[in-house]
């Protein structure tokens, strides 16, 4: 038999072999017992809460107001002969602003001085009269009704003399209300009337406006509750609702971060409104630099109590259910348990917990989307950092 003939047979006992070998092992494999491997518990970050002396704040909306306001008024007729200022700039008080035509309120005044000279003159000859028709009656050369008609023309002439002073005193008015001055500090308006016109004709015509803002006013409301909470406070300061100008009222413009500007409680309204169970409040603030401007939308919060060891976490830690604000918690066998707490005012980025949790708990405050209530978890503890403060 040849070499070639021979090949094939010995390939086939190789492949019979391969076989049986194939088939043991898979015997063996088969008496080998699977078991279910479980995944390792989802890794959290957690932090205990932070303690630390946190003021409490009532917090408000309200809107800014001028603390004077008034309309500059021609109250004499005549043409507006000058404007003495530029629209919209700042005035000082007595500040000429405009100027009406004076030469007729001049005349009047001269007038006046004119008739008031003439009075005295006749008031200074009727005393002479008197006098002398006094001392004639004393020495029996001039009879009682000579003296008493003396008397009479003396007193009537003083009574001239006094309406004399008091047209003096009107002209010197009127002359007065040509010109047009500032009562108080403050930005005026533009004008509305032009020089050359009439104004103060039949009416008083309005020139112009001028707005007090510096200091300026705060107006909001608050409801009843607040109000006997503020109250409790000051009780326990010794203090009353009286004492309303030591009470600290922080605001804060739409565009600005935390409550930037301070000022304190001018007035409480003396009752609530039973509609709607609020009284309004108000409060002033200096505003030297112009930053605010009557008819702002601001925030507003009040200091109330202060609380030495509140326990704050992070918000982002908070989330909320059916049952309200919630916070998960890792016991101590490392199981995820959810705590409902009730929150209080943010601080920075970490919220005030008044009820609910413990000073030692280890809130989840990473990996939140990986726990779940009952599961088990690998707690990786976050270093301690001061809780950041809101901006003042």
């Amino acid at each position: 038999m040849s070499w070639k003939a021979r090949l094939p047979v010995a390939g086939h006992r190789l492949t019979s072999g391969t076989a049986v070998l194939a088939l043991a092992l898979a015997a063996a494999a088969c008496q080998e017992k699977n078991e279910y491997v479980p995944p390792p518990p989802a890794q959290v970050t957690v932090a205990v809460p932070q303690q630390e002396e946190v003021t409490r704040y009532l917090e408000f909306t309200g809107n800014t107001a001028a603390i004077n306001s008034v309309d500059l008024v021609a109250r004499v007729e005549g043409f507006l002969m000058s404007i003495d200022y530029k629209d919209g700039a700042i005035a000082k008080k007595n500040d000429r602003l405009f100027l009406i035509q004076q030469d007729t309120y001049q005349a009047n005044l001269d007038g006046a001085n004119a008739a008031l000279a003439s009075a005295n003159a006749q008031y200074t000859n009727a005393v002479t009269e008197y006098n002398r028709q006094a001392t004639l009656g004393k020495q029996d050369f001039s009879s009682q009704a000579v003296v008493d008609k003396a008397k009479a023309s003396m007193d009537s002439a003083k009574a001239s003399v006094d309406s004399a002073k008091a047209n003096v005193e009107i002209a010197q008015i009127n002359l007065g209300y040509t010109t047009v001055t500032a009562p108080f500090d403050g930005i005026v308006t533009r004008h509305l009337a032009d020089v050359g016109q009439l104004v103060g004709h039949n009416t008083p015509t309005t020139l112009a406006t001028i707005v007090q803002v510096d200091p300026i006013y705060t107006y909001f409301t608050v409801s009843e509750n607040q109000v006997l909470e503020v109250k409790k406070h000051l009780a326990e300061t010794g203090r009353t609702l009286r004492d309303v100008k030591d009470i600290q009222v922080d605001i804060g413009l739409q565009d600005e971060d935390g409550f930037p500007h301070k000022g304190q409680l001018d007035y409480i309204s003396p009752e609530v409104d039973p509609s709607t169970g609020t009284m309004q409040v108000r409060a002033i603030f200096d505003n030297k630099t112009y930053a605010l401007l009557p008819g702002l939308f601001v925030r507003i919060r009040i200091p109330t109590i202060k609380t030495p060891n509140a326990l704050l976490v992070d918000d982002t830690a908070i989330g909320t259910n059916q049952l309200g604000k919630y916070v998960l918690v890792v016991g101590a066998d490392n199981v995820v348990v959810q705590k409902v707490v009730k929150v209080g005012q943010l601080e920075g980025q970490y919220r005030v917990i008044e009820s609910g949790l413990e000073p030692g708990d280890r809130v989840i405050v990473g990996g939140i989307q990986r726990a779940a209530p009952g599961a088990k978890v690998d707690p990786q503890l976050q270093a301690a950092a001061p809780a950041a403060k809101p901006a003042p």
